[in-house]
């Protein structure tokens, strides 16, 4: 996966994770903007993921990483924009074959059931496994919502 600049976003349970998350991304090398929240203080998850879809979808980033504390609430937020593919994840097989198979460009995670080392080994298979594109790209055009 070519890395532009990862965009980030959380609500308050996903904070925790998303401070282990900006490490892992600076340890790597890349470029990160962060869309929030900034805190542990309770927010609503929608502002941070429609953020972060808009910066997606303007080419500000590419990819995403979002967390909430199921990782379902931001995820289904994100995909409500038509050029955001995001999947969540609670195990790297998961992040493999949102990358192979769907060509996601916004991986989720679930902060309050997933650790740090669960979360490291599904980024790992995020930024590296390519989109086998074949049958399969097919399908991905076939995903946006078509008037």
């Amino acid at each position: 996966m070519e890395v532009k600049t990862v965009g980030v976003a959380c609500d308050h349970a996903g904070y925790p994770l998303k401070q282990f998350v900006l490490q892992y991304l600076e340890e790597k090398g890349y470029p990160v903007k962060d869309y929030g929240t900034w805190s542990d203080a309770s927010v609503d998850y929608p502002d941070y993921g429609h953020a972060l879809a808009k910066g997606i979808e303007s080419g500000e980033v590419y990819p995403g990483i979002a967390i909430c504390g199921s990782g379902q609430g931001i995820s289904m937020t994100l995909n409500k924009h038509q050029q955001v593919r995001a999947g969540v994840c609670w195990d790297p097989e998961i992040a493999q074959l949102i990358r192979q198979h769907n060509d996601a460009n916004v991986l989720v995670m679930p902060g309050r059931f997933i650790d740090n080392n669960t979360a490291r080994a599904i980024m790992d298979k995020f930024f590296t496994v390519p989109f086998e594109g074949g049958r399969h790209a097919r399908r991905v055009e076939k995903i946006p919502v078509q008037d």
